[in-house]
């Protein structure tokens, strides 16, 4: 199993503050990885000794946490190559390419990106569960956030829910779309796969910008404000502008265009541990760049 020590200097706490306190405010950690934390000898130890989440704390103390990271079970390690635009002890950054799923299903047990990963941490002599923060369909490409452990996960998803985790996306939809907007439109699902936009769904909100303008199809970049299952396929194809590709929401046409052309283009967040600035902006896949430079030959961008 994989160890990740976190250090905390107790800074100033009231009178009567215990463990528990300092760790849900010095480090935010939850109540969920405490009880995991007390599960080890070693999970929480204050000063160097083992230390009970009741004893009491005073400036200056130091407690270190250790959390202990097992394989993901039902998950085969299968090389697969992967473009990794950034690694450390809590979290990877990976490029995904187009047309490759994310997690294990019927059909694809060995080729998805949690095969790879997990390979990837076997090869580096780590064990850890394959956490995807930030989820993309297996047919779109771009940046992918992991993380390593069950403390990074938590602080990301928080992170994610208050919106402060930022992700950009650039599609080619159908049609051409005048201008920018924004569409705040609740998200129901309708079948075991289907999503669509009905009264009483979850609030859904996504920006879009319009980038060229081309031949009967629009480049747009858009920026989630919530994080619905398929949410910029539904919103763009409920304005009458389905994604290119799209054989759910739109038209499938595989000799046109193989896939929803989606591509994750920029992910922005505060580092769990470090608390540093983290960005990520993969160019655009070849897939789209040649559609793109396609119908430039054909007709004026505008």
């Amino acid at each position: 199993m994989t160890k990740r020590t976190l250090t905390y200097v107790v800074t100033a706490e009231p009178d009567g503050a215990m463990v528990n306190d300092a760790l849900r405010r010095g480090l935010k950690i939850s109540g969920s990885l405490i009880k995991e934390l007390k599960r080890h000898e070693d999970g929480i130890l204050l000063n160097g000794a083992h230390a009970r989440t009741v004893d009491a704390v005073k400036p200056g103390d130091v407690i270190e946490c250790n959390m202990y990271d097992a394989e993901s079970e039902n998950v085969i390690a299968a090389d697969t190559q992967l473009d990794i635009m950034y690694e450390d002890e809590d979290i990877l950054i990976i490029n995904k390419p187009p047309r490759m799923p994310v997690h294990p299903s019927p059909g694809h047990l060995t080729d998805t990106l949690a095969n790879g990963v997990i390979a990837h941490y076997r090869k580096n002599g780590e064990t850890h569960i394959f956490r995807a923060v930030n989820r993309l369909d297996g047919d779109t490409s771009g940046v992918m956030c992991i993380a390593k452990n069950s403390y990074a996960h938590a602080r990301l998803i928080d992170e994610m829910a208050a919106g402060e985790l930022r992700r950009e996306y650039m599609a080619i939809v159908e049609g051409e779309l005048e201008g920018n907007a924004t569409i705040d439109a609740p998200i129901m699902r309708v079948d075991f796969i289907k999503r669509a936009v009905c009264e009483g769904g979850h609030r859904a909100v996504t920006h879009y910008m319009v980038s060229e303008r081309f031949c009967g199809y629009t480049l747009v970049r858009l920026r989630l404000e919530t994080g619905r299952t398929h949410q910029i396929r539904v919103h763009m194809s409920h304005i009458g502008h389905p994604l290119l590709g799209d054989w759910l929401y739109g038209t499938e046409d595989k000799e046109l265009f193989p896939r929803h052309a989606l591509h994750s283009a920029y992910l922005r967040f505060i580092h769990p541990v470090t608390g540093e600035l983290m960005e990520f902006a993969p160019p655009m896949p070849g897939d789209m760049e040649q559609f793109i430079a396609k119908l430039g030959k054909f007709c004026d961008r505008i």
